[in-house]
């Protein structure tokens, strides 16, 4: 007479393979969301580093040399922005760097992005 179904040796190998898939399976997961997170986050910088940039380049006074710093919010984060104005050999031009930081579990912000310029005194011939 013979018995219908598995032994439980059946059992425990396909219990094992079926733990062994679910755990490459989550560990990849989390990588994507991890590759995710980054990636938005590089994204958000970039814009912000530009439209910085941007809001120099309207101002209507030619930018003194200095360096500000300033937080805000954006996409529901915080950030922190550093603008830095330097001299160049050239009296008529001015190097501005900004710089994008991410504020990460309350701890001091991170930097993850750094745009470089250079604007020219329109008031200054060349």
């Amino acid at each position: 007479m013979r018995q219908q179904g598995f032994t439980l040796i059946e059992v425990l190998v396909a219990l094992m393979v079926f733990g062994l898939i679910a755990t490459a399976a989550s560990q990849v997961g989390s990588q994507y969301l991890g590759s995710f997170e980054r990636v938005r986050d590089l994204t958000l910088a970039s814009w912000i580093a530009g439209n910085r940039m941007n809001e120099i380049r309207l101002e209507e006074n030619f930018p003194s040399v200095s360096e500000t710093s300033k937080d805000m919010e954006y996409a529901g984060r915080e950030w922190r922005v550093v603008t830095v104005v330097s001299d160049t050999d050239e009296d008529s031009m001015r190097r501005v760097e900004v710089r994008v930081e991410a504020y990460r579990d309350r701890g001091d912000p991170v930097q993850l992005q750094t745009l470089s310029g250079f604007l020219r005194n329109p008031e200054q011939p060349l």
